[in-house]
């Protein structure tokens, strides 16, 4: 087998899909309820490849951050939509009524849910852990305030995720996860793109936005322990809770930035014993986020990647354009 890692390839699970970003293209391939796959695909080329200075190191992690939280909303808001025809093409089946939602309200619903998502993670992530901390009396103590908040928000999040995946629904895009990452590692490892081979490979792959995230976890206790020092012995005083989480916020994008590089460096690096060792909760975790999807949900995985890297595609596919219209499959 020849290896394949001169191009990256990597993406997200969707609704009932897949996401995968190429060099120069990212194709969200959708299994619909009748069994047909759908492809929405666009070129896309990250700014930190056309801006030298937003792809510098320590910079590019937040930048990338954010593209890829820009690209995560888009392509959900994709297959949802395609979720959503489905669901009312049961419902007219049943004899049932659907009302129809204005593009207004769909927007306003949408805006809502992710004002009241972003308060909710701000109060269990932020407020709760510092609070938690101040109340055991470790204000006074840099180090450890920030060490018991962190690990704090470690468990919350964790048992979050867990708890989540205990829902059908969830459940399924775990093991369009799971499809996702035994696709691109069966095509960085050049083997053979066929379910019965991609099946051999594991779920859980190091460069995963999992181990991204515990990584920013874990980079955050050491980063908000040494500006607590700093601020601390300037000012002559104990930051209290809002203070540190105020400044704390602005650091996110160093934070962020850090926590880029050692993934970068994890994937490069994977066989090191230090690597193996960081790597090791994020890849624990990943026992939740993905689950070992079945042969169709690896096709659409496969789909996805094919189309990203702009390969040959046997299979039956239809593309779709961003009005939810089939396209040439050329454009």
């Amino acid at each position: 087998m020849t290896a394949k890692k001169e191009i990256q390839v990597g993406g997200q699970a969707v609704i009932e899909g897949v996401m995968m970003r190429g060099p120069k293209q990212i194709a969200t391939a959708i299994r619909r309820s009748n069994g047909q796959l759908e492809v929405w695909k666009k070129d896309f080329e990250s700014i930190t490849a056309r801006n030298k200075f937003l792809g510098l190191p320590f910079i590019r992690g937040f930048v990338s951050l954010l593209e890829m939280m820009n690209l995560g909303i888009s392509t959900l808001t994709f297959s949802e939509e395609r979720a959503s025809i489905d669901w009312k093409e049961e419902e007219i089946a049943k004899g049932r009524k659907v009302k129809e939602k204005s593009k207004n309200a769909e927007k306003r619903d949408t805006f809502f849910t992710f004002v009241i998502a972003f308060g909710l993670a701000f109060l269990l992530f932020g407020v709760l852990p510092y609070k938690l901390s101040d109340w055991a009396g470790l204000g006074k103590e840099n180090l450890w305030f920030n060490l018991f908040a962190g690990t704090v928000r470690i468990i919350f999040f964790v048992v979050y995720v867990w708890l989540i995946s205990l829902m059908k629904d969830v459940k399924r895009l775990f093991e369009y996860h799971g499809a996702e990452h035994k696709t691109v590692f069966a095509y960085e490892k050049g083997a053979e793109l066929h379910a019965d081979s991609i099946q051999q490979f594991s779920t859980l792959h190091p460069r995963c936005g999992t181990s991204f995230m515990f990584f920013v976890l874990l980079v955050s206790i050491l980063v908000f322990s040494i500006v607590d020092t700093i601020v601390s012995h300037i000012t002559g005083i104990i930051p209290p809770v809002f203070m540190r989480l105020g400044y704390h916020f602005l650091l996110i994008p160093l934070v962020s930035g850090i926590s880029y590089e050692i993934l970068k460096l994890s994937g490069k690096n994977i066989n090191h014993p230090l690597v193996k060792l960081m790597t090791t909760p994020g890849m624990a975790l990943q026992r939740i986020t993905t689950q070992p999807p079945d042969d169709e949900q690896l096709e659409t995985a496969l789909v996805a990647m094919k189309c990203a890297l702009d390969m040959e595609v046997t299979e039956d596919v239809i593309y779709i354009n961003q009005k939810g219209e089939e396209n040439d499959p050329q454009r």
